[in-house]
C-alpha cells in the first residue's frame, strides 16, 4: 500500500473535529465547545485532574487543560506510539495537516502498521485535548509543544534540532547571503527571504539530493553521525574541510562559537522524512516462558494461598500479647523486623511483605498508647472466624489496591533515611496501576502460561514510557514494581508457578480472555491502564476512599473466593499420635483443636503435615492454663486416630503429679509445701542461693525475690511449682490476647484524583455547559441598552427595570441574564428562567447551576434580555 492510499484511508478513519459544518475552531475552548457531551465526558474521564474543582465553563476547562502540571500528567499516561505522534507534531509546522503528520511518522516510503495505528493515536490526543483542530489544521497545545519541542536544554526524543529559521535567528544578513550563494541559490534582498529560500531548498527532495551528490564522502560521514541525534557537534575555530563544506552551504549552522547544529529540515531529508528512527505502532507481545496445565496452576496457587493465611495467623499469634514498639518516626525497627522474620521462618523482605499486607487489611495496627506498640486489631478476631477463601480474598484485594510498597523496605529515601516496615513514606501512587496491569497482561496469556519477564517489562515500557520512569535508588521504579508484583502474587497465591490462577483472574473484572494478548493487527487497547478498583470496606458496601461504591470489587472478591474454596484443604478434626512424643496433623486443623494443641505441644516442623512435640514444658503450660491431667487424656483420646502412646500418658501424669505440689505467693514471695523434705532439698541446692530463701516454718520458705522470679528459678531447678492467690487457690495462667482499639485500615494514597464515575461525569458536564451558556450567551441589544455591561462585566439596571424585566420573563417563560452578588459579596453572572416573582424574591430555574433557586431581588445588580436563540 502506497503513502497516498495510506493517507486517504487514515484520513477517513481519523475523522474531523466534529464542527457540524461550521468554521474551524480558533482556540481550544472553541474546539471543546463543538464537542458533544460524550466527548467532554471522555476528556474528563481520561484527565480526572481537570475536575478538581469542576470548571465554571469551557474556557476555564481549556485553560486548565493547558496548564503545565495537567499536560505533564496527561503525557505520562500516553503509550509510546501516541507519545511519538505528539513528539512528531511538536517538530511539525503549527498547524500541521494530517498528511504532513503521516509523512513524519511513516516516512516517504510509508509503513502499513504506522498508517493503521496513527488514526487511533490522533483520536486519543484529541480526546485528551492535547491536540485540537480538524485534519487540515492539527494543533498541539502550546504547553505540550514547549515540553516536547527540541531545545539545547531539553533534547527531543526525535533527535531533531532547530529549524533553519530558529538556527539562523540573529545571524548577520551578509553571512546568510554567503550561505545561499554557496548553496547555488540566487541572492535575495532581505534575511527573511534568504531563510525561506534555504528552507525551500532543504525541503525539496530532488534539489536536496542533487546538492548532497556533490558533497565529499567525509562530509556525508559527518552528517551520518548527527542525523539521528544528538544534532549538535563541536568544531574548532579552523574546522576540517568536510565540516567547512557543510557549514558554508548551511547544512550545518552555528549554534555557539564552538558548536554547530544540523537543521531539522536537513535531518528529515536524510531520514527519508521520518521523525523517529523506529516508530513503534504495535505494542510488543508478552510471550510465555513456560506452560503448565491450568489445574496444576490452580492447585499450586491454592496451596500458597493456604500458606498465606497461616502466615498471617502466625504473625497475629506472635503479637498476641503485644508486638514490637513503634519507632518515634513510625514503623518498626530493623531488629524487630529480624525477630519477626525468624518467628515466621521467612526472609526479612518477605516478612515486611506480610506485615504490610496485614496492616493494609486492618488486621494489625499501632495501639495508640503512650508507649506505642503494634498489636492485632479487633478486626482480626472477626476476620479469623470467616471462611478461609473469604479471608484470602480480603488479603488479595487489599494488596491489589494498596499504594504501600513493601519492596521499598530497607532502601533509603531522598534524604538518606532507611525506610522502615509499617513506617511512613512507603506509598507510591503508581503501585496499584502496575500491579493491576501486570496481572491483566498475565490474564491475556494462554491459560497456565507464565510470562517471560523481559517481554512483560517491554510491554509496560511501551504502554507507559513516561509513567513511573522516574528513577528511584538508581533503578526504574516501574520495573521494580513489576518484578515485586510477580513475586508477591506468587506469595499470596494469586499466581501458581508464575501463571495466573482462576481465582486470581476473578480479582480482575473485565480481564481479557486467555490467549488474547497478541497484538498482530497494529492496534492496542484504547485505555489499558484503568484506575484500580477501590478497596471495599469491612462490610463490602462502600469504597475505602469514600467516593463511590465498590460493587465491582466486592463481586470480584466474592467470585475469587468461590473459585478458591473447593481447592483449599478441608480442616481435619484429628491428629496421629506417635510413640516418640510427637503428633502429626495430616492437614489444617479445626480451630478449637488447633488452639488447644498449640498450648499442649510445640510446633516442630511445618509443611503438608504439621508435627507437634510434647515436652514437660508444653504439658505444664497446658496445666497452667487450667487443664487437669484427666482433661488432657480425654482430649488426646478424642482427637487421635491412633491410641495414646504410653510414653505420652506417663509424661502427662508425671508433670501433673508434680504440678502445684509447691505453692508460691507473695512475702516478697514464699514457697509452701506439705512435704518438708522437699523444702529442705531446695534449701540445700546451691542454685537457690540467688533466691535468698529462708525457712519460716517446717512447710514454708520465704524469699526476697518476686513471685515470677521465684517461679522461674524453681522451674529451672527441675521443680514444677504453681502460683497461688492470696486466698491460697491455684492461679490459672492464660495467654492474654492484647488488642488495639478499633482502627481503620490505611486507605491508598493515589498521586491524583481517581477516575470519576458516570454520575459525577454527567453532573460535571451539565455544570460546565450551563456555566458556558452564562459566560457566552448573546444579550439582546447589549450595546444599546443603557447601563448594560460589556466585556463580561455585571449588568447594571435600576431596581424598577430589574423587577419589570424578570416579571415579564416569568410571564413569557423566557430566560434572562442577571448579575448577582451573594451574601459573601462574591459576584457572578447567571442565566435564569424566572418562574415566580413575589415578596422581594424571584424563583427561577438557574441554567448555570442546573436547578431551581430563589434569589433576593435586592442582590440582583441588573438584568438583560437574551437573544431569541441563545438558550
Amino acid at each position: 500500500m502506497g503513502t497516498g492510499e495510506l493517507d486517504r484511508e487514515a484520513h477517513v478513519a481519523a475523522g474531523t473535529e466534529g464542527n457540524g459544518g461550521t468554521a474551524a475552531p480558533r482556540t481550544l475552548a472553541e474546539a471543546l465547545r463543538a464537542r458533544g457531551d460524550e466527548g467532554l465526558a471522555a476528556l474528563l474521564r481520561a484527565r480526572p485532574d481537570l475536575l478538581v474543582p469542576v470548571p465554571s465553563d469551557l474556557t476555564q476547562l481549556a485553560t486548565r487543560a493547558g496548564t503545565r502540571a495537567s499536560v505533564v500528567r496527561a503525557l505520562e499516561r500516553l503509550d509510546r506510539f501516541t507519545l511519538q505522534t505528539a513528539e512528531a507534531l511538536a517538530v511539525a509546522p503549527d498547524p500541521a495537516p494530517y498528511r504532513v503528520l503521516l509523512g513524519l511518522m511513516a516516512g516517504d516510503e510509508g509503513d502499513a502498521d504506522t498508517g493503521a495505528a496513527l488514526p487511533r493515536a490522533v483520536r486519543i490526543l484529541r480526546e485528551q485535548a492535547l491536540v485540537w483542530g480538524d485534519d487540515e489544521r492539527l494543533r498541539l497545545v502550546r504547553t505540550a509543544r514547549e515540553l516536547l519541542a527540541p531545545s539545547p536544554q531539553h533534547p527531543s526524543p526525535t533527535g531533531l534540532g532547530p529549524t533553519v529559521a530558529e538556527a539562523t535567528a540573529g545571524m548577520s544578513p551578509t553571512r546568510l547571503q554567503e550561505i545561499i550563494a554557496t548553496a547555488g541559490l540566487p541572492t535575495t534582498h532581505d534575511p527573511v527571504s534568504a531563510v525561506a529560500a534555504l528552507t525551500d531548498l532543504f525541503t525539496d527532495r530532488e534539489r536536496m539530493g542533487a546538492l548532497l551528490d556533490t558533497a565529499p564522502m567525509e562530509a556525508l560521514g559527518v552528517l551520518d553521525r548527527l542525523v539521528w541525534g544528538p544534532p549538535y557537534g563541536e568544531v574548532t575555530p579552523d574546522p576540517a574541510p568536510p565540516v567547512r563544506w557543510l557549514r558554508d552551504r548551511g547544512l550545518l549552522l552555528p549554534a555557539t562559537a564552538r558548536t554547530v547544529v544540523l537543521p531539522r529540515e536537513v535531518a528529515l531529508h536524510l531520514r527519508a522524512g521520518r521523525a523517529h528512527r523506529l516508530p513503534e505502532p504495535v505494542p510488543p507481545a508478552v510471550t510465555p516462558a513456560r506452560e503448565y496445565r491450568p489445574q496444576v496452576v490452580d492447585s499450586t496457587a491454592a496451596g500458597q494461598a493456604y500458606t498465606a493465611l497461616a502466615t498471617v495467623e502466625e504473625l497475629a499469634k506472635e503479637w498476641n500479647e503485644g508486638g514490637p514498639a513503634v519507632l518515634r518516626a513510625g514503623g518498626m525497627s530493623v531488629r524487630d523486623l529480624k525477630r519477626t522474620a525468624v518467628a515466621l521462618d521467612v526472609t526479612e523482605q518477605v516478612a515486611a511483605f506480610w506485615l504490610e499486607v496485614a496492616y493494609g487489611a486492618g488486621l494489625i495496627a499501632p495501639d495508640g498508647e503512650a508507649a506505642e506498640r503494634f498489636a492485632p486489631t479487633p478486626e482480626y478476631d472477626e476476620w479469623v472466624d470467616r471462611p478461609a477463601a473469604e479471608r484470602w480474598a480480603r488479603l488479595a484485594g487489599t494488596w491489589l489496591a494498596a499504594t504501600r510498597t513493601p519492596g521499598l523496605v530497607g532502601s533509603q529515601d531522598a534524604k538518606g533515611r532507611t525506610l522502615a516496615a509499617l513506617g511512613p513514606d512507603l506509598d507510591r501512587g503508581i503501585a496499584p496501576e502496575v500491579r493491576r496491569r501486570v496481572l491483566t497482561l498475565l490474564a491475556g496469556l494462554p491459560a497456565g502460561a507464565s510470562p517471560d519477564p523481559e517481554t512483560l517489562l517491554a510491554r509496560l515500557r511501551w504502554e507507559r514510557p513516561l509513567r513511573g520512569a522516574a528513577r528511584e535508588s538508581g533503578t526504574d521504579l516501574r520495573a521494580r514494581l513489576a518484578s515485586w508484583t510477580l513475586t508477591e502474587a506468587e506469595l499470596l497465591g494469586v499466581t501458581g508457578r508464575g501463571a495466573l490462577s482462576a481465582h486470581g483472574r476473578a480479582l480482575l473484572p473485565g480481564a481479557p480472555a486467555p490467549g488474547t494478548d497478541h497484538p498482530v493487527d497494529g492496534h492496542a487497547p484504547e485505555h489499558p491502564w484503568k484506575s484500580p478498583a477501590p478497596v471495599p470496606a469491612a462490610d463490602g458496601s462502600e469504597a475505602s476512599d469514600g467516593r463511590r461504591p465498590a460493587h465491582a470489587a466486592v463481586a470480584g472478591h466474592a467470585g475469587a473466593a468461590a473459585l478458591l474454596a473447593p481447592l483449599l484443604p478441608e480442616p481435619v478434626d484429628h491428629v496421629l499420635l506417635q510413640a516418640d512424643l510427637t503428633a502429626v496433623a495430616p492437614g489444617p486443623l479445626e480451630r478449637p483443636l488447633a488452639d488447644t494443641l498449640a498450648v499442649l505441644a510445640d510446633v516442630e516442623s511445618k509443611g503438608g503435615a504439621t508435627v507437634y512435640r510434647f515436652t514437660p514444658g508444653s504439658v505444664r503450660r497446658a496445666l497452667d492454663a487450667g487443664q487437669a491431667a484427666a482433661d488432657l487424656h480425654a482430649f488426646l483420646a478424642a482427637h487421635s486416630r491412633t491410641p495414646v502412646p504410653q510414653p505420652l500418658a506417663y509424661l502427662i501424669d508425671d508433670v501433673a503429679r508434680r504440678h502445684g505440689h509447691l505453692r508460691v505467693g507473695a512475702a516478697s514471695a514464699y514457697v509452701r509445701c506439705d512435704d518438708d523434705a522437699v523444702l529442705g532439698e531446695i534449701l540445700a541446692d546451691k542454685r537457690s542461693a540467688s533466691l535468698r530463701l529462708r525457712r519460716l516454718a517446717p512447710t514454708v520458705l520465704a524469699a526476697q525475690a518476686d513471685p515470677a522470679t521465684l517461679l522461674e528459678g524453681l522451674r529451672s531447678m527441675g521443680f514444677a511449682p504453681a502460683a497461688e492467690s492470696a486466698e491460697g487457690d491455684v492461679l490459672i495462667t492464660r495467654a492474654h490476647a492484647y488488642r488495639t482499639p478499633a482502627r481503620t485500615a490505611p486507605a491508598p494514597v493515589p498521586e491524583g484524583p481517581p477516575e470519576p464515575d458516570a454520575t459525577l461525569l454527567g453532573a460535571a458536564v451539565k455544570a460546565i455547559r450551563a456555566g458556558d451558556i452564562a459566560s457566552t450567551v448573546v444579550r439582546k441589544d447589549e450595546s444599546a441598552t443603557p447601563g448594560a455591561a460589556g466585556g463580561g462585566e455585571l449588568p447594571r439596571t435600576s431596581a424598577a427595570e430589574t423587577l419589570a424585566t424578570v416579571q415579564a420573563a416569568a410571564m413569557t417563560g423566557s430566560a434572562v441574564w442577571i448579575g448577582y452578588v451573594n451574601a459573601e459579596g462574591a459576584a457572578s453572572q447567571r442565566v435564569i428562567a424566572p418562574v415566580r416573582v413575589e415578596g422581594g424574591f424571584v424563583t427561577a430555574y438557574d441554567h448555570t447551576a442546573d436547578e431551581v433557586r430563589t434569589y433576593p431581588l435586592h442582590r440582583i445588580t441588573g438584568v438583560a434580555e437574551l437573544a431569541d436563540d441563545a438558550v
